[in-house]
């Protein structure tokens, strides 16, 4: 014989459904009285654990569970997952932090702005002006023309930086798509990367910098600073692609950035880069925020 269903008060959206799922129940406060004279009410955020014998019991993020008699549940719903820590940061900070992968770059505060130069490397990164956010300066824009023979600017889509630069007539360099910065938990891109890969050597390469090869065909490169590891430029010799290789310089960089300490990775990749995403994805990456890079037309 079925037994009977659960009961609980109308109009909610709880139910046994919402077992492991993120959900906020209002519930009443028996023997209490509310600032209106009325039933006394208080919510419970956390993730259901049961809901069964007439009970719901809620996990909170924080403290034991919350056991809540059915009868008393006055309102509640599910709610979407709590963002993870690492996609809270903001972009500028994530900007920031990814400054560890040219460890000669040298930076010039603009106010809010950072002018960044590199007498090694040729990457825009690592030649351009950072503009997210107002400079919060005078006469920002002429003193990046004037600073640079080359100018380049980084910026977010849509911002009033890309149009203060769109403005004075520069446009998204090569006409290509944002590029994306993506990040993962460190233990996540470990656990998704397959076993049984061509072994890739580690050698140093700068000031926590280290590069993965394998054979001379391909490389990858990886900088660990503050619990964060970071990954760029990984290439495979054409005639070598489809073997796996580059899973194989990931494991590896991967691998040795668990155990500095990183307990968060990133990478950034060209948004219309779908065999790279493709790569990267099932290691739990997933996009923080875009940005461009714009020169003068």
């Amino acid at each position: 014989m079925q037994s009977a269903p659960e009961p609980h008060r109308g109009g909610h959206g709880l139910g046994p459904h919402v077992v492991g799922r993120r959900v906020v129940v209002r519930r009443l406060v028996p023997g209490e009285t509310g600032p209106s004279g009325g039933p006394a009410m208080t919510d419970v955020l956390g993730t259901c654990l049961r809901w069964s014998n007439g009970e719901c019991v809620v996990q909170p993020e924080d403290g034991p569970a919350v056991v809540i008699p059915l009868s008393l549940v006055v309102a509640g719903k599910p709610v979407p997952p709590r963002t993870s820590p690492r996609l809270r940061v903001s972009p500028r900070e994530c900007q920031l932090r990814a400054l560890a992968l040219w460890p000669d770059i040298v930076t010039e505060p603009l106010g809010d702005w950072l002018l960044r130069d590199s007498a090694t490397s040729t990457a825009r990164r690592a030649n351009s002006v950072m503009a997210f956010g107002p400079a919060g300066v005078p006469d920002a824009y002429e003193r990046v023309v004037a600073h640079y023979e080359r100018p380049v600017a980084n910026v977010l889509p849509d911002s009033p930086e890309d149009a203060l630069f769109r403005d004075h007539g520069w446009v998204t360099e090569g006409h290509e798509a944002d590029t994306v910065f993506m990040m993962a938990s460190s233990s996540r891109v470990v656990r998704g990367l397959p076993s049984g890969l061509t072994a890739a050597t580690i050698e140093p390469a700068g000031p926590g910098l280290v590069r993965a090869v394998v054979d001379d065909v391909a490389v990858g490169f990886a900088a660990y600073a503050d619990e964060w590891v970071g990954f760029r430029g990984l290439e495979v010799a054409p005639t070598q692609r489809g073997l796996g290789l580059a899973l194989a310089v990931m494991a590896a960089l991967a691998e040795w950035g668990a155990e500095q300490g990183a307990t968060t990775a990133y990478l950034q990749v060209l948004g219309d880069n779908v065999a790279a995403r493709r790569l990267y994805e099932p290691m739990g990456f997933a996009p923080h925020h875009s940005y461009r890079y714009l020169t003068p037309g």
